[in-house]
């Protein structure tokens, strides 16, 4: 029954509360792009404490007041973990963001995530806030796609993160974003792209000079429908070493897949 009742918020949520920015992204295609501010508003950025403060690690999403997706490879069970939310430059201290640290007994990573095989999937991880967050124009829900949705060849997603910038580069102080045309299987699986590499448990995008880089890990790929919202329809997982490298696109969680994954894991926590 509380599996059902979750399951049901999830769909209050997705049909009213999430995927409409209040502020709205920009539309250049461009090899990346400072995003409008918070036009993006279920972003994230995950850090980890270092002496002396905090270090920006991975994106990710948030789904609930409660809750953060993000990828299963950017959890060390070595590090403690806090979630930024309503970031968007990470030089100055502009006014929205609010800080939450995370318990380490609240961070759920797939059962099936193998850091060995990043090509076999399921790299998938929630962390739950140790309190809520407070939603407002600059802090909002990211929607959750329905499982029936399918993405065609060329649809254009957004990639955002504060990635590195270029190959080896700093990371980005002010959010990027960068627009992916979705790859489908059948094209991402030919050999002059990523061949049998790709599962079909995973989703191209990009390959055509943009792209998401390092630390750009965990944050959504972004993709509008036609009731206009916004859907997490990717978790950036893995890409080339050479950031941008044409006919390799990075490559996301399909979302969709784990929509049974993650009732269970807010139902029972």
């Amino acid at each position: 029954m509380l599996r059902l009742i979750v399951t049901l918020l999830l769909a209050a949520v997705a049909a009213d509360g999430c995927g409409v920015p209040t502020y709205l992204p920009n539309a250049r295609i461009v090899n990346g792009a400072d995003a409008e501010p918070y036009s993006w508003p279920w972003q994230v950025s995950m850090q980890y404490q270092i002496p002396g403060g905090f270090q920006h690690t991975c994106g990710g999403s948030l789904i609930t007041s409660r809750w953060v997706l993000t990828a299963a490879h950017c959890i060390h069970s070595k590090h403690s973990y806090r979630i930024v939310l309503g970031e968007h430059d990470r030089s100055v201290e502009e006014g929205a963001e609010q800080y939450i640290p995370i318990h380490k007994e609240d961070i759920f990573v797939h059962a099936r995530w193998n850091n060995d095989c990043v090509q076999c999937g399921y790299d998938i991880a929630l962390m739950k806030l140790s309190r809520d967050a407070e939603l407002n124009d600059k802090v909002q829900l990211g929607c959750l796609p329905p499982v029936e949705r399918l993405l065609t060849n060329g649809h254009q997603c957004y990639g955002t993160g504060w990635g590195t910038i270029y190959t080896n580069g700093p990371q980005a102080l002010v959010l990027q974003q960068a627009v992916l045309p979705v790859v489908d299987h059948a094209h991402c699986t030919q050999p002059d792209w990523w061949g049998s590499f790709i599962d079909e448990s995973l989703l191209c995008a990009g390959g055509f000079g943009q792209d998401c880089c390092n630390s750009d890990s965990g944050g959504p790929l972004n993709c509008q429908a036609a009731d206009g919202r916004w859907y997490i329809e990717g978790i950036t997982s893995f890409g080339t070493a050479k950031c941008n490298t044409l006919k390799k696109p990075t490559v996301f969680a399909r979302v969709t897949l784990f929509n049974d994954w993650i009732d269970e894991i807010i139902a029972n926590n």
